[in-house]
């Protein structure tokens, strides 16, 4: 019998199975944009914020099985199906054959990348912050393929377009979304000055 997991379990599995502060740092991201994506949208933020905490689960101890083996760790501690199923679809076309067909499961499709690049674009400012990052800036990089050539930028096209989001808008969102979490993220730097 499944029930709706707690934000304290979802971060106690990610302990569990994220040793890297590089990928808890990539999941409190991910967690952040989710958030502020359901806030703007009406949406449950508590299960946005979720999942989105918790998509690369699996991600670190079993890279040959991401988003097969988080079927099983979620299964054995109950969790729902629509959180599974949202989970797995972020891997949509990559490591996985559930097509995202939800708002929520479109968004995490498409930020999850996404947060990648604001944060490699953050990091290279002189502020090393993201609290001071314009838009234009990650547009900039975005650009540039060489630039955080690890971000799959095709997926953020594609994921755009499914929520018939321009590119723009959700950067900006995605920036909005990380900034309460700066600190924890390691993205609260040394902003210039107003």
């Amino acid at each position: 019998m499944s029930r709706t997991p707690t934000r304290e379990e979802a971060w106690k599995l990610l302990k569990e199975y994220v040793p890297s502060d590089a990928l808890r740092r990539h999941a409190l991201s991910v967690e952040a944009v989710m958030r502020h994506m359901a806030r703007k949208h009406g949406q449950d933020e508590e299960m946005w914020g979720i999942i989105g905490l918790v998509h690369d689960l699996d991600y670190e101890q079993f890279p040959e099985e991401h988003c097969v083996k988080v079927v099983e760790i979620l299964n054995q501690h109950e969790w729902p199906e629509d959180y599974i199923r949202a989970v797995v679809s972020h891997g949509w076309g990559l490591c996985a054959d559930v097509e995202p067909l939800t708002e929520l499961e479109k968004t995490l499709y498409t930020i999850d990348e996404l947060t990648g690049l604001v944060t490699a674009s953050a990091l290279v400012r002189p502020s090393r912050s993201i609290l001071d990052l314009p838009v234009k800036s990650v547009l900039k990089k975005w650009k540039d393929k060489a630039f955080a050539a690890g971000v799959n930028r095709i997926v953020i096209e594609k994921g755009a377009t499914m929520l018939g989001v321009e590119l723009n808008a959700l950067i900006l969102d995605t920036i909005e979304g990380m900034k309460p979490v700066a600190e924890a993220i390691g993205l609260k730097g040394v902003p210039a000055p107003e």
